[in-house]
């Protein structure tokens, strides 16, 4: 359910409950009137995250939220906070909302108000469209207290930006068995199509095309389903003449069973995760058609599943992707670096002036981060540190690792140019080494292994249980921002 955002000087007389801000040094002053022998009853401290409902004044509930110590309400704070608040009001449809006072002179309120308005919509967010008795979520409008035309169009932007996330989730969540490679094609075409904002151009490309183009990453991947894969090349285009060309790929692997390198039963569980860098790059393009940025992007989404049907891929098999280079298949469930092979090899012949790949691509990148982070490498330090900036302003943690160059002897191969795979040790650095070797020479490129963070097994501050949506807020940052590396 969409929340529509306003803004108001004073509190509408139709809002059902009014949220207030708190830091945890004002509590014993007692700021508001509010009942606060109760809120210390409950345990209220003004801790970040904590949100309770009292009654105010008039009879008409407060909710009360806790921002921590005034000097550390960042954006990432509102954020997490503002969702704590949609959960606490979910059974209320109208929200008014005084919670930006809290930021102080120092801050920026554009991206405050930019992060209230993503945490009121991602804490509304919740997936239930394959239960027969949902949970109703009645939050349907917010108005912010306060603010002009500019903190008007931060809100604007905020809650775009969760919407495209929520769609993100959307496509994450939904079972692999009805999100199909050609249902997520579809979905992609809807968006481009339709809804809010210029229409994107959009080309997806079947079996025969597939097969013309010399995708031999993603036929290799397919062979072992019943799904015919797809391809969906999506770009925005602005008016004028662009002033800059970024090439985002997403990883487009509806389920993962593993092929014939099977996965344990266990391993299965969330396996239709596996195309989250896909549902990343739609949504930052759902968000692209309303922002309609100066530059040209172009989103590049390999979509199959990888099973285990009799005519599937077998450990060593040879494929031959589409910049020529042959590939020996040591283990198939190592699938989702050769269907990126064919996505960054057509990217690269559009010459970018960069690239950014999203994948849930190796196991390796949770043992070494967590699953809240995620794994960022590439070819270009000024490119590197554009990515975390805009991860760092987003609130999505990323980690720069290396990709030490000796260590590309272990994907060397005595029947191809290279092995799908290294050693046992630093999974996550070969498969950005195999990646590189897509990459065209003198394009900077970074790859993000969102392996962790693209899913949580319970609420996580704005992130709901199951598929988070993340890199869409990194992506949008990052597209506001850009400028061709090296200018």
């Amino acid at each position: 359910m969409a929340v529509s955002v306003t803004l108001a000087s004073t509190v509408p007389a139709g809002a059902g409950v009014i949220a207030v801000g708190v830091c945890s040094e004002q509590v014993a002053a007692e700021p508001h009137d509010l009942d606060w022998a109760l809120l210390r009853d409950l345990g209220f401290e003004g801790k970040a995250g904590q949100a309770q409902m009292v009654a105010g004044p008039d009879g008409r509930p407060v909710a009360v939220v806790g921002m921590g110590p005034a000097a550390d309400v960042t954006p990432a704070v509102i954020r997490r906070s503002s969702a704590a608040l949609a959960r606490l009001v979910r059974r209320h449809r109208w929200l008014a909302s005084s919670l930006l006072d809290v930021v102080g002179e120092g801050a920026d309120p554009l991206a405050a108000a930019q992060a209230h308005a993503e945490g009121i919509v991602l804490g509304a967010y919740g997936y239930d469209a394959f239960k027969s008795e949902p949970e109703p979520n009645s939050l349907a409008k917010l108005t912010v207290i306060g603010g002009g035309r500019e903190v008007r169009e931060a809100l604007r932007l905020g809650a775009a930006v969760a919407e495209a996330v929520c769609f993100a989730r959307d496509l994450v969540n939904e079972p692999g068995g009805s999100l199909t490679p050609a249902k997520l094609a579809e979905q992609a075409r809807a968006m481009a199509t339709g809804g809010d904002g210029a229409e994107l151009e959009i080309q997806v490309w079947e079996m025969q095309e597939i097969v013309d183009a010399r995708f031999g990453g993603l036929l290799g991947v397919n062979r072992g389903s019943t799904q015919p894969p797809r391809f969906v090349e999506i770009t925005w285009r602005p008016p004028e003449p662009a002033e800059g060309f970024l090439a985002l790929v997403g990883k487009g692997i509806t389920f993962d069973a593993g092929g014939l390198s099977i996965k344990p039963a266990t391993g299965m569980e969330t396996m239709k995760i596996d195309m989250s860098g896909a549902a990343a790059v739609l949504g930052t393009m759902q968000v692209v058609k309303r922002l309609a940025p100066p530059i040209r992007v172009t989103g590049y989404i390999p979509i199959t599943d990888n099973m285990l049907g009799g005519d599937a891929t077998r450990p060593g098999d040879i494929l031959t992707i589409r910049n020529g280079k042959t590939v020996e298949v040591l283990n198939t469930d190592a699938e989702g670096r050769l269907i990126l092979a064919d996505a960054l090899s057509l990217a690269s012949e559009a010459r970018p002036d960069a690239i950014v790949d999203l994948a849930t691509l190796t196991g390796a990148c949770m043992v070494a981060l967590g699953t809240k982070v995620a794994g960022l490498m590439g070819n270009d330090d000024g490119w590197i540190g554009a990515v975390e900036a805009a991860a760092d302003r987003a609130g999505e943690r990323v980690w720069h690792l290396p990709l030490p160059a000796d260590y590309r002897k272990q994907l060397d191969s005595p029947v191809a140019d290279l092995k799908n795979i290294g050693n046992r040790w630093g999974g996550t650095l070969t498969a950005a080494l195999f990646l590189q070797e897509f990459v065209a020479e003198g394009i900077p490129w970074a790859h993000l292994d969102i392996a962790g963070p693209a899913w949580t097994d319970s609420v996580d501050g704005e992130a709901a249980k199951g598929g988070t949506g993340f890199g869409v807020r990194l992506l949008v940052d990052l597209i506001r921002n850009f400028s061709p590396p090296g200018d």
